[in-house]
């Protein structure tokens, strides 16, 4: 009944869920009269008449087969080893189908992303950055979708240092795109999952890719854009990872390098922090052990604040959290002057970036 649900015509995430709530429960659903789900928001006559039980059934038994054949772990947006990060989206997947051997909810999660035509330079960078952070912390989780360029990238890096590793397709699991990654798809299962929210037979399309960006941007702690254009796919996940509240972070380029336009825009919009490491990216999610905090706080001894820095601590301390534009207005200064100050005291370890972009002294 739980795939049956998920499979109901023009029937979106959102929409299942209501109707979950206000039938009461998934079996309760399927026997609810017809007059009854005319009645609830968003359902009206003509989205009822398209829930057939027998059709639903038929279609949800099919996919069982064959994931039960493959070896396929369903996961129900209800069930305690669902995502976690990600239910708290209001538009997450209602199914989730899974390929392989991997904790979701472990405590630190990173999606990685970037231009399917990546330079040596975002390649290496991406390598880097997984290598550093794999080094302090061996239960972390990364994320990418399985495309060319940065996406493989982070797959094989993570791969290489041991680390768990997550691809989300935007296909059924009857298919492998591209193809050409087939070979990496299987390590994958080993070492991680494959993850989809549609159903086995679901060929590759355009607009699925567009959709499994969510999951992307859901399922982590923080996006990482590594080289993009002004448009494309990694920009549309930083948005949506924006958009839930999560750490979006950026590598900066060249402003002549086309395929470091969107991360430049996206750091100059205040869209993404700007980063060029791992221990940029650890600092400023607050992820300290042992060896890199004493580190972090002897580097800051030494450090000698600007008088915009020693505003802002002021500011903290008697404002206690605050967002950059509070911090902004507060000092009435520009929210760039802020923003690369903030950066800078996250790197020194004295402030460290809170969901929902607001700032704490540490």
């Amino acid at each position: 009944m739980k795939i049956a649900l998920s499979v109901i015509p023009h029937f979106g995430p959102k929409l299942v869920r209501r109707l979950v709530s206000y039938a009461g429960g998934v079996e309760a659903v399927f026997h609810e009269k017809k007059r009854y789900l005319e009645k609830i928001p968003g359902v009206g006559e003509i989205k009822a008449s398209l829930f057939n039980t027998d059709n639903l059934m038929e279609e949800a038994e099919e996919e069982i087969r064959y994931i039960q054949k493959e070896d396929i772990h369903p996961l129900f947006y209800l069930d305690s080893d669902y995502p976690a990060r990600l239910k708290e989206c209001e538009d997450a997947p209602i199914m989730l189908y899974v390929k392989g051997e991997i904790d979701f909810n472990t405590s630190k999660v990173i999606s990685i992303v970037g231009t399917r035509n990546a330079s040596e330079y975002g390649k290496s960078t991406t390598e880097e950055i997984i290598a550093y952070l794999a080094s302090q912390y061996s239960d972390l989780l990364v994320v990418s979708g399985l495309a060319y360029g940065i996406d493989i990238a982070a797959h094989k890096a993570a791969l290489k240092n041991n680390l768990k590793t997550a691809a989300a397709l935007g296909h059924g699991l009857e298919f492998l795109y591209p193809s050409l990654h087939t070979g990496y798809a299987k390590k994958i299962v080993n070492q991680g999952a494959l993850i989809t929210e549609f159903q086995s037979k679901r060929k590759p399309d355009p607009g699925n890719f567009v959709s499994r960006n969510r999951i992307i941007a859901g399922i982590s702690d923080a996006t990482v854009v590594i080289e993009s254009g002004l448009k494309g796919g990694a920009l549309i996940t930083a948005d949506m990872a924006n958009s839930y509240n999560r750490e979006v972070f950026a590598v900066p380029g060249r402003s002549i390098d086309a395929h470091s336009t969107g991360c430049n825009n996206l750091i100059k919009m205040n869209k993404a922090a700007l980063v060029e490491s791992g221990i940029d990216i650890e600092q400023a999610m607050g992820w300290y052990t042992g060896k890199n905090k004493s580190r972090s706080v002897q580097k800051s001894l030494f450090m000698q604040m600007s008088p915009v820095e020693e505003k802002i601590i002021q500011c903290l301390n008697e404002k206690g959290d605050a967002s950059l534009d509070e911090i902004s207005i507060s000092l009435a200064l520009p929210v760039s002057q802020i923003s690369a100050s903030l950066l800078n005291l996250e790197f020194n370890g004295y402030v460290k970036t809170l969901p929902g972009k607001y700032y704490r002294k540490i």
